[in-house]
């Protein structure tokens, strides 16, 4: 029963629902990502390679007879996931970039300013009190 108690407790904390919130929301923006990728950017890139689709980019290892299907090797695929990644992975380092740059603005709004420097008259009667003490 112990160990049911330690994982209720390590499930209900704050970070584990942030992170589970985080993977939705990151899924979500994956599929709008891969739609920019698949939609937007590819098309033109595959025009100015000569029309080429790169999804059906692959080298034929063995050609199909009768019922039996062909073997590929689909490196158009790849080349677009990969692709897909990049941008994803660009666009997740700017998103954390610009939060940053604004939690960083966020702090040193927030900062109390430091206590002012000692005047010359309190750091001499510093001095004075300490020659006293070793007197």
């Amino acid at each position: 029963m112990k160990i049911l108690d330690e994982f209720k407790t390590f499930a209900m904390k704050g970070n584990v629902i942030d992170m589970a919130v985080g993977i939705i929301i990151g899924g979500a923006f994956g599929k709008i990502v891969s739609s920019v990728v698949n939609d937007i950017i590819m098309p033109p890139i595959g025009l100015l390679v000569g029309g080429v689709n790169f999804t059906d980019l692959k080298i034929v290892m063995k050609e199909a007879v009768g019922d039996v299907p062909a073997v590929t090797l689909n490196y158009g695929s790849f080349l677009q996931v990969t692709f897909d990644f990049i941008i994803i992975a660009f666009s997740i380092f700017m998103l954390i970039k610009i939060m940053n740059t604004a939690r960083k603005k966020d702090e040193a709004i927030q900062a109390p300013p430091p206590p002012p420097a000692p005047s010359k008259e309190e750091l001499l009667l510093t001095e004075i009190r300490d020659i006293l003490k070793k007197q």
